[in-house]
């Protein structure tokens, strides 16, 4: 390759991603050793972020340049894990002093300036976010848990990317029981904790949503049984005029997906209305959550009653001046937005 131009030099930034370069790179598109080392001197236009790495910019380097240096640095088959890898998913506060890649075991290179580097024999599957490769989001979420010593950051860590639909707390857990366990015992204490916490504040969202919402009140925790006696699963609310249950979430919770999931399955088949409603939109969007309600009770209320039952004995639950049958579309109030 012919020695670029000054001008190509000077144009270089802009055909480099986010500016970030390995040395040798340079080198083998023919600029040389000296025009690099002339250029990183102290008031040059270019600098070294990391040994090796060119940041082709005298400007202080932002994040993202970090990231892709702290990748350069460690070579090819690296992954982001830890804060940055979620925070690329979710915003889960300020990014640490460093950045957390994963390389296999049996390479040989240190930590060094921002570049911390964990080798280790259970490399996790890529997952490209952003242009950059990253651990899943309860991989990271569990390196970076690991080194956080604060208890009340270390519980937002683990409670925020459930409450944003990333991932499940049986998802966390099991990420824990794989991995090492070395530095486990706090996010294990944590994970019970915040699993407590989203239970009662999802369980509570979802209590004021209802609250709020023209139909009848539901029971909650209600476990359902066909005309057998047979368990079709344990829903969050239930109303047992129209056979609707109600899912948002927290039985992912307290049995995992595996179990909860099959569940709605089997609800559906025996004729049961169910409807899903992930956790963070009981915060985010309400009305949304409030219309989705009225419209599956509606059309619970419209079908013929499967064969069901609640556990317990019902409460009442119907409106005031309307028995439980004369629910309909027609006659139950709108929603105004709010």
């Amino acid at each position: 390759m012919n020695r670029p131009s000054p001008l190509d030099l000077a144009s270089l930034p802009a055909t480099v991603p986010d500016a970030v370069v390995r040395g040798a790179e340079l080198r083998a598109s023919g600029v040389s050793g000296s025009a690099i080392a002339l250029r990183c001197r102290p008031g040059g236009p270019w600098q070294r972020v990391l040994p090796g790495v060119v940041l082709l910019s005298n400007s202080a380097p932002t994040r993202r340049q970090l990231l892709r240096a702290a990748l350069a640095y460690a070579g090819d088959g690296a992954v982001i894990t830890g804060i940055d890898a979620t925070q690329l998913a979710v915003d889960l506060g300020p990014p640490p002093n460093y950045v957390h890649l994963l390389v296999p075991a049996g390479r040989r290179i240190t930590s060094t300036g921002h570049a911390l580097i964990e080798r280790t024999t259970r490399m996790p599957d890529v997952v490209w976010r952003d242009g950059m490769p990253c651990a899943s989001v309860p991989r990271a979420v569990l390196d970076a848990a690991r080194r956080e010593r604060d208890a009340s950051r270390l519980r937002a860590l683990l409670s925020e990317p459930g409450r944003r639909g990333l991932c499940g707390l049986n998802e966390l857990r099991a990420e824990l029981d794989a991995g090492s366990q070395r530095g486990s015992a706090g996010p294990r204490a944590a994970l019970r904790a915040v699993s407590d916490g989203i239970l009662s504040l999802a369980e509570g969202r979802a209590r004021r949503i209802v609250r709020s919402c023209p139909i009848p009140p539901p029971r909650w925790n209600v476990p359902v049984r066909d005309n057998t006696g047979a368990l079709l699963g344990v829903v969050d609310a239930w109303w047992d005029d129209v056979a609707l249950a109600w899912d948002v979430g927290t039985q992912d919770f307290r049995f995992g997906a595996d179990a909860a999931r099959p569940q709605q399955h089997r609800l559906a088949g025996s004729g049961v209305v169910v409807l899903r409603t992930m956790p963070t939109r009981l915060h985010l969007d309400p009305h949304g959550v409030r219309r989705d309600l009225a419209q599956a009770f509606n059309r619970a209320a419209r079908r013929i009653r499967p064969s069901v039952r609640g556990l317990r004995e019902p409460e009442p639950a119907h409106l005031p001046g309307m028995t439980p049958y004369q629910y309909s579309a027609g006659n139950l109030p709108s929603i105004s937005r709010t």
